[in-house]
């Protein structure tokens, strides 16, 4: 058994799927290696996602040390930037891996 942030995961496979699986988290992890991103940013680059989503996936991902949350509130409106922590930067080479096959599926097996 794997242990980590007080879950068990049956194996490591288990556990990295834990962490960045699902729809949505993959695809802000993506967007966050090129940049920190507002979190309207974010918004527009996945139009397809609801807010309520989004933001989840934020809380998660930053509750797993993936990702850091920093609120400006100097001055009027409030703004909040994500970016990934340390942590998350080690997923860098796996989230293009990811990216990368997913072009060579489309240029190959696509139809």
């Amino acid at each position: 058994m794997h242990k980590f942030n007080g879950r068990q995961y049956p194996c490591c496979a288990s556990l990295t799927m834990g962490i960045i699986g699902g729809k949505w988290k993959t695809v802000i992890l993506f967007y966050l290696m090129e940049k920190t991103l507002r979190y309207n940013e974010l918004r527009k680059k996945m139009p397809t996602v609801t807010e309520r989503t989004l933001s989840l996936q934020l809380k998660t991902l930053e509750e797993d040390g993936i990702i850091k949350r920093k609120v400006y509130t100097s001055k009027p409106p409030l703004r909040v930037e994500y970016s990934l922590t340390d942590f998350g930067n080690t997923l860098i080479p796996l989230i293009q891996s990811i990216a990368d096959w997913g072009d060579y599926v489309v240029e190959n097996y696509s139809k």
